[in-house]
């Protein structure tokens, strides 16, 4: 499960441009407190795709270190029927500045067949410090944590981009600093689980790891309207490949006009 987590994660040596300048300045124009989404992992077994688990995400608007920020959580979990191949239980949460879209905590609490792991990180933007359980690290200005940089894409204007270009920014992981990039590659109309939708498609550079190969082998496709939420995710993993499709959502910022067909 942790692929729906890592929709844009990434690793490039990419030198700074014009979108890295502008890394710092994103506001919020997408989403609300009170949004939900639910996502529906499906595992290809030869020539048929069999559901195997979800994620949701939600948001709620809390206080934090004196300040209003977004409370993501992202929950996901494989099948009971499918516990028994490889049992997922994963929460990831993090606590956004309302005003800048930057990070101030998250949390990573995960299961996933048998390997867990947890890290309580809370940032010092103005320091540019990370405080995870492990140790204190040097970030970059403006780091995201792997969930603000889900919500952080959201807000990015895709319209500012040709095809083809590369939209970099920073993010911390595992006491780690990627510099990380999606490159986009235009609009398009997709069918999905849920319905037909006007689409913008881009790609992330994966980080190589037990469930990826590393490269641009990941396609994302998010609303292409002033939500941008997330409809539908393909990838190759170690063994075979995945769909990941939005099934469910709620309390949208904006009308939800890129649903062109249920």
């Amino acid at each position: 499960m942790r692929y729906l987590l890592l929709i844009i994660l990434g690793l490039s040596c990419v030198q700074p441009t014009k979108a890295q300048n502008d890394f710092c300045s994103i506001r919020n124009t997408s989403f609300n407190a009170g949004e939900t989404i639910t996502l529906k992992v499906f595992y290809n077994l030869g020539k048929m795709y069999v559901g195997a688990g979800e994620a949701t995400f939600t948001c709620a608007l809390e206080r934090f270190a004196n300040r209003d920020v977004y409370h993501v959580t992202g929950d996901g979990k494989t099948y009971r029927a499918y516990d028994w191949v490889f049992k997922v239980r994963d929460k990831y949460e993090s606590f956004i500045d309302t005003a800048t879209m930057q990070p101030l905590k998250f949390l990573r609490n995960v299961s996933e067949g048998g390997y867990k792991i947890y890290n309580n990180v809370v940032f010092n933007q103005a320091a540019h410090q990370a405080v995870s359980t492990n140790g204190t690290f040097t970030v970059p200005p403006c780091v995201q944590d792997v969930v603000s940089a889900i919500y952080y894409a959201r807000n990015i204007d895709f319209g500012r981009y040709n095809v083809g270009d590369k939209i970099p920014f920073a993010m911390f992981l595992d006491d780690e600093v990627y510099n990380i990039y999606i490159r986009y590659l235009g609009t398009e109309e997709i069918n999905t689980k849920f319905g037909k939708f006007r689409a913008i498609k881009f790609k992330p550079l994966l980080i190589k790891g037990t469930i990826f190969e590393g490269g641009e082998k990941m396609t994302v496709w998010v609303s292409d309207d002033a939500n941008k939420i997330p409809l539908r995710i393909e990838s190759p993993i170690s063994v075979g490949n995945i769909i990941v499709d939005m099934i469910g959502y709620g309390n949208l910022r904006h009308p939800f006009t890129s649903l062109l067909k249920k």
